[in-house]
């Protein structure tokens, strides 16, 4: 009996071992496959970070291209102003030659040696122009809208034509009909045909015509006409900036001012009042005119005014303009109004804007 006792004893001590085996084979297996898995992890993580590391470089070299590029687009910029200016200077020349041939002529020198010389200089000006403008305009990419003179003349005028945000605004009372007063009344009382053929008109709408023209594709504008009253030459455009990109919009808008006649007298303040009724303040703007005005803010009790009551509408119109923004005057003087081109010239020079008396046959 008591040697089967110790044989069981035996038996039982060998299933234990068997069991911690088993056991410890089960978990080296866990640790096996654990040690895998955080070899694939770290694997992965490593490719991954490979990656980021990558996109970070392209990230750093796609910046740093941004950074060139600007600074070319800054330096193109500076070149095109810098030949502008140039092309000014030499316009200055070329018109100060051309009075001094004219003087010359007059004068009836019978030496005809340094007349031809100067003409020989101003047709070297002349291409010199045409070959700034020509630069200018391969830099600054194409207008927005083509515009045609007449002969090979030259559009160098000194208007400064910048800014995001454009107005320009056409004066479309009846004195833009002609430059005297007894044609103006002539005028008035003839045919639609008559007067849209007027050239003092005619010359205000080629005006637009060339501003539209000139216009820097990437900019906004609105054409606003006033006489007594505003209006937009749109009326579906009400209070917002155009884009000179929409071609469409653009001749649509050029379109509108063709079909006006000039009619009415002349309320500058309404005009400029009539700016905030835009959806933000203009940066640039152009005014087409041909004086003072007629009338302040309300119609005016007589048919005539005199000279310092236009003044005064004047001066109380130019307090509505918006301020920090320049002026530009494009001025057709009306006979009878000699105190409106020195009135509207400060108004430039104060503004940072620019003024002009266009000639006849501009543009």
């Amino acid at each position: 009996m008591p040697r089967r006792k110790r044989q069981a004893t035996t038996f039982n001590l060998s299933f234990l071992d068997i069991m911690s085996c088993g056991f410890g084979a089960v978990v080296l297996v866990f640790l096996i496959i654990d040690h895998s898995i955080e070899i694939q992890i770290q694997s992965v993580n490593a490719e991954v970070l490979s990656e980021v590391d990558l996109l970070e470089e392209d990230i750093r070299e796609g910046e740093e291209g941004l950074v060139r590029l600007r600074n070319a687009i800054s330096s193109r910029d500076l070149d095109i102003v810098e030949a502008q200016g140039r092309a000014r200077v030499v316009t200055d020349e070329l018109d100060r030659l051309e009075a001094l041939i004219a003087s010359l002529e007059e004068s009836e020198v019978s030496e005809t040696t340094d007349v031809d010389a100067l003409k020989a200089e101003i047709n070297s000006l002349e291409e010199r122009i045409q070959q700034l403008r020509e630069a200018a305009e391969a830099d600054g990419g194409r207008s927005a809208r083509e515009f045609q003179g007449e002969g090979n003349r030259q559009y160098l005028t000194g208007l400064k034509l910048g800014g995001n945000r454009i107005a320009i605004m056409l004066d479309v009372s009846a004195s833009m009909l002609a430059p005297e007063v007894v044609n103006v009344i002539r005028l008035r009382n003839q045919s639609e045909a008559k007067q849209r053929s007027a050239r003092k008109w005619v010359q205000a709408l080629g005006t637009v015509d060339w501003l539209t023209a000139q216009l820097p594709t990437g900019s906004r504008y609105q054409i606003i006409l006033f006489n007594t009253e505003a209006r937009f030459a749109l009326p579906d455009t009400q209070g917002r900036w155009m884009e000179v990109a929409n071609s469409n919009e653009l001749e649509r808008g050029t379109t509108a001012v063709r079909e006006i006649l000039p009619s009415g007298g002349t309320s500058l303040y309404n005009a400029f009042t009539f700016l905030n009724q835009l959806e933000s303040q203009p940066d640039n703007i152009f005014l087409i005119t041909d004086g003072l005005p007629t009338q302040g803010k309300d119609a005016p009790r007589s048919n005539t005014i005199s000279g310092p009551a236009r003044l005064k509408h004047y001066r109380k119109a130019i307090d509505m303009l918006p301020s920090n923004v320049p002026i530009n005057v494009v001025l057709s003087p009306m006979e009878g109004d000699p105190m409106a081109a020195a009135e509207f010239w400060k108004l430039a020079q104060n503004t940072g804007g620019s003024f002009m008396a266009p000639a006849e046959d501009w543009p």
